[in-house]
């Protein structure tokens, strides 16, 4: 049998105000919003686990009015994990009061709304692409305190801003539903436009793709005498940097053969270094880290204008990658 949601509650008698360990209890629990998520009440028993504290204290004096409490609040709910405690204060502060479970419910949907949008440039527009990149661009150069640094700050910012909101919330009420809404949008296109910029920033910052391709250019007018020593097969084999003609009675200038008495013989030859021209330092002289720009331009060109999804553009860089390892345009750089 169905169970009927009751428009009030029984016991209209406005609770204790909740304790600061309750309203902390809930920040940690609000980190569970996600854990059961499925695709008919969305965040909906991650939501009721993480307000549950706080309804058994409010409705402690009445079974009947905890059961609708648990009940609605296990409808529908979806929001930003990181801001659910802003919607759990206004909540909680109305069924502190026992406002009318109706009203409860419109003041539940109207809050988590928003807070998409403004939790997506917050954090994933902005936090992340700035500490991500910072801290990327170290642990490629070694530094193991990369991705470490990267947690820290990243978990640091979540967790104020977690316990902050449920605070403050609790304490405005419904009143911060219209503070909320009175700012919304300039602060989502606000930090939507910053993590944009910084974004754009870390492309030419720390792009790090590189052609590898160079062109032949001769050789240096002055040479370099190396020495080494050699077998007398391994002899044979330095014979046209030795000789002139391969005539073993004519040394090249600077050449020079001695037996060690030991089956190995100590040589020295002139060797003049290869002068190639190199295609990205042309290319750095004309604009640094043109070619990442090239990418991202090619990228939202085809997000913009062939309706490319960033899977298909995750792809695409994936072959260009394989590609141009294969043919010798990105040059291969191995670990010493």
């Amino acid at each position: 049998m169905a169970y009927n949601i009751p428009d009030n509650y029984q016991n209209l008698t406005p609770s204790e105000p909740l304790d600061k360990k309750t309203l902390n209890k809930m920040v940690w629990r609000s980190l569970f919003l996600q854990a059961s998520f499925n695709y008919e009440r969305m965040q909906a028993a991650g939501w009721l686990y993480g307000i549950l504290p706080g309804l058994k204290k409010i409705h402690k004096d009445n079974k009947d009015d905890l059961a609708a409490s648990i009940s609605h609040n296990l409808e529908f709910f979806n929001t930003h994990p990181f801001l659910v405690t802003f919607v759990m204060g206004i909540i909680l502060s109305l069924e502190q009061n026992k406002t009318d479970i109706p009203t409860i419910r419109a003041v539940r949907v109207a809050a988590m709304g928003p807070l998409g949008g403004i939790g997506d440039a917050l954090f994933w527009f902005t936090l992340v692409p700035i500490t991500a990149g910072i801290t990327s661009n170290m642990a490629i150069d070694g530094n193991i305190a990369g991705p470490f640094i990267f947690l820290l700050v990243f978990n640091i910012a979540q967790f104020a801003i977690r316990w902050y909101l449920m605070h403050w919330s609790y304490k405005l009420g419904t009143n911060a539903i219209s503070v909320l809404k009175e700012n919304a949008k300039e602060f989502t296109r606000a930090a939507s436009i910053l993590g944009i910029f910084i974004v754009g920033s870390l492309t030419c910052v720390y792009g790090s793709t590189k052609l590898g391709l160079e062109i032949p250019n001769g050789t240096t007018n002055e040479a370099t005498a190396i020495t080494t020593v050699v077998s007398k097969e391994g002899l044979e084999r330095y014979g046209d940097k030795l000789y002139v003609d391969g005539d073993e009675a004519t040394f090249q200038e600077g050449s020079s053969v001695k037996d060690l008495g030991t089956g190995d013989y100590q040589i020295t030859y002139n060797k003049y270094d290869k002068v190639p021209v190199n295609i990205q330092n042309i290319l750095d002289g004309i604009l640094p880290q043109i070619i990442p720009l090239a990418l991202i331009l090619l990228l939202y060109l085809l997000m913009a204008k062939k309706n490319f999804t960033p899977l298909k553009c995750i792809g695409l860089l994936l072959i260009i990658g394989l590609l141009g390892s294969g043919l010798g345009i990105w040059p291969t750089i191995w670990p010493q």
